[in-house]
């Protein structure tokens, strides 16, 4: 449904510049810079790269993956743009209508859930988008113009199409959330605001004509430029609004503009603001309180730290409402509770790892934790059970770091497929978002823990470094890792630490007990090798003869560590890995002189290597002396197996 001629271009259609616009940029140059503000608010042919599509696309089912492995169906990247407009340098992501929306300063990209083949997009060179509302079949979009932010404008858009429905200059989003660009859209209207953001107005979706309007309670306005103040469904809208005294929760009905209701929250700040089908969550900086469809609080957690810097991640499955919080503040950990709707009855606590996102398809409820394990690479996929809290755990086929902008960790099930939304450092500086449609995996002779790997293709990793790779004498300490239940048979990790040096009374002595014994075995003036560790949990001592040097050559006087990283099924997989793990690293330098099938630096000093040789992946931590990581790489790709 655009304007103007249209040129087929695969599936999506490009919207064409011709020879019309030729003409008319003719005309714009004569007219002079008045004329030019004026027509690159309404005309944009020049500015528009914008594609459609008439292929049909089915919903999707709301059923994710079986618990079991996971492999990926396809993935997609993003970059993230760092836009005039500060704190709006996000991506966000929402699958619906059988369509996977991605949403950022860029514009609006739209692709096939099943494939990931692109459908339909929308940019707009030299203005960013700040905010997007999907509501049924509509999406609508809200860009401002690169240094002018009083020129405004909305664009309707058929959700299937991607044709251009309306455009309105001047009105601005009701409440749009920094990390999600999203503001609240129901019932076919999307919520606008006044300048003063002291009035809300509701226009339709499907041509941008006023709805209705009513003005907020006396003394209040809408928070500005807040993290995520707004959520909503078709049925019900909450917004947090600024008033005297202290903020508030406004639950508005979208379709009518009327106040269902309105209940005070116990901060001044602005908190985040969470809408499930039919409850709603607010964390204020003082507690996180739930309240059902009619505003009824049913839950509260008192605590200034009980969703750590933002909002619990929560989902509402089976009339339980789910809710992951943090009672220790510091980010880690934390408590997994089931509360019974409307009742607010505890139903089951249990500690669960540091989840950063949930979503339920069909009765299950999914859960992604960032790490596996702290010294394993992979982040971890965990298939809860709402009645009882029990969980079976799979490695995701990706590393990742929640720390990271660009993305708020984000997943939804549809189709038999699970989405999963994770920041990356690359490009950088940038950074970019990366999109993962996961579907279940083939099983393999192993647990599901481990992708189906038997735990005994685990390498030693206090074996991977032979007595000639050391040098100097030496204390391994071994470190073992149990996935839910599954105990590898060796260590994964293995740090080598250097003995304590001798006190100075004494190095005289030893200096000359140690050229007797080295005199006498016929060796040079350094010390003998020692044996590799075994792999006891236990920490081992090497039995070298002699003294301890002053400084151990090989390391310096901090230790090193060997870590087994990861073991995929196949080489592919495992090279996935790695590569997703340098795309979380700000620093990152490709390696191809360490040997083995490929290798990485991290991090801004060469003390730290990823290397991958076949399926398995291991990483070498040595600071000093320079060039120790490097050399003992090398010596780790040497002995690490091969698949037959």
């Amino acid at each position: 449904m655009s304007t103007g001629w249209e040129r087929p271009r695969g599936g999506p259609r490009s919207v064409g510049r011709g020879l019309l616009a030729f003409a008319l940029a003719a005309a714009l140059v004569a007219a002079g810079g008045l004329v030019v503000d004026r027509f690159v608010l309404q005309a944009e042919w020049w500015q528009v790269r914008h594609t459609v599509t008439a292929e049909p696309v089915a919903p999707q089912p709301a059923l994710g993956p079986p618990a079991g492995p996971l492999a990926v169906s396809w993935q997609r990247t993003a970059q993230v743009r760092r836009g005039p407009q500060a704190g709006y340098g996000t991506v966000a992501y929402d699958v619906a209508q059988g369509q996977v929306v991605t949403a950022s300063g860029r514009g609006l990209e739209v692709r096939d859930a099943r494939t990931g083949a692109a459908r339909w997009s929308y940019r707009r060179t030299g203005w960013t988008m700040l905010g997007w509302a999907a509501t049924g079949s509509r999406l609508v979009g809200h860009f401002e113009r690169d240094g002018h932010r009083g020129e405004r404008q909305l664009v309707g858009f058929d959700a299937l199409s991607g044709g251009v429905l309306w455009r309105r200059a001047g009105d601005r989003p009701a409440a749009a959330n920094r990390d999600t660009l999203r503001w609240p859209a129901g019932a076919g209207v999307v919520l606008t605001t006044d300048q003063e953001r002291r009035v809300l107005r509701g226009r339709a979706a499907a041509d941008g004509k006023k709805a209705w309007t009513v003005r907020l309670p006396a003394g209040c306005r809408l928070f500005e430029d807040a993290a995520h103040t707004s959520d909503g469904t078709e049925k019900l809208v909450a917004l947090a609004i600024d008033c005297a005294g202290g903020s508030r929760l406004l639950a508005i009905d979208p379709a009518r503009g009327r106040q269902r209701w309105v209940r005070a929250l116990g901060s001044a700040e602005s908190p985040e603001v969470r809408m499930l089908d039919g409850v709603t969550l607010a964390a204020d900086g003082t507690a996180l309180r739930a309240y059902d469809r009619e505003g009824t609080q049913f839950a509260v957690w008192n605590g200034a730290e009980v969703c750590a810097d933002g909002m619990c991640p929560a989902a509402l499955v089976g009339g339980r409402l789910i809710v992951v919080r943090d009672p220790d503040g510091d980010g880690g950990g934390g408590l997994m509770e089931s509360v019974a709707v409307p009742s607010g009855r505890t139903e089951w606590k249990r500690d669960v790892p540091g989840y950063v996102a949930l979503t339920t398809a069909a009765g299950r409820l999914y859960a992604l934790r960032p790490k596996l394990d702290e010294r394993l690479l992979p982040a971890g996929v965990d298939v809860v059970e709402p009645g009882d809290g029990t969980a079976t755990t799979a490695p995701a086929p990706f590393a990742m770091d929640p720390v990271l902008g660009g993305v708020r960790p984000w997943l939804a099930a549809a189709g038999g497929l699970l989405y999963v939304a994770v920041p990356e450092a690359a490009p950088r500086p940038t950074g970019s978002a990366r999109l993962i449609a996961l579907r279940g995996g083939a099983a393999g002779p192993g647990p599901a823990e481990l992708g189906g790997v038997a735990e005994a293709d685990w390498p030693d990793a206090c074996a991977l470094l032979k007595a000639l790779d050391l040098k100097g004498e030496y204390v391994a300490r071994p470190e073992r890792a149990t996935l839910e239940g599954v105990r590898l048979p060796h260590p994964v990790s293995c740090t080598y630490e250097p003995e304590k040096q001798p006190r100075d009374k004494d190095k005289a002595k030893d200096k000359a007990k140690g050229e007797e014994e080295r005199g006498d075995a016929g060796t040079s003036g350094s010390p003998r090798p020692s044996a590799s560790p075994s792999g006891d949990a236990s920490p081992g001592r090497s039995p070298v003869p002699g003294p301890v040097p002053a400084t151990v050559p090989g390391w310096g006087s901090r230790g090193l560590t060997v870590t087994v990283k990861w073991v995929a099924p196949a080489p592919g997989g495992a090279s996935a890995m790695l590569e997703t793990l340098q795309s979380t690293q700000s620093k990152a330098r490709r390696r191809t002189d360490i040997g083995g099938d490929e290798a990485y630096e991290i991090g801004p000093a060469a003390s730290m290597i990823a290397l991958r040789v076949d399926r398995y992946i291991v990483m070498v931590d040595a600071a000093r002396p320079p060039g120790a990581a490097t050399r003992l790489a090398k010596a780790v790709a040497a002995h690490l197996p091969r698949s037959r």
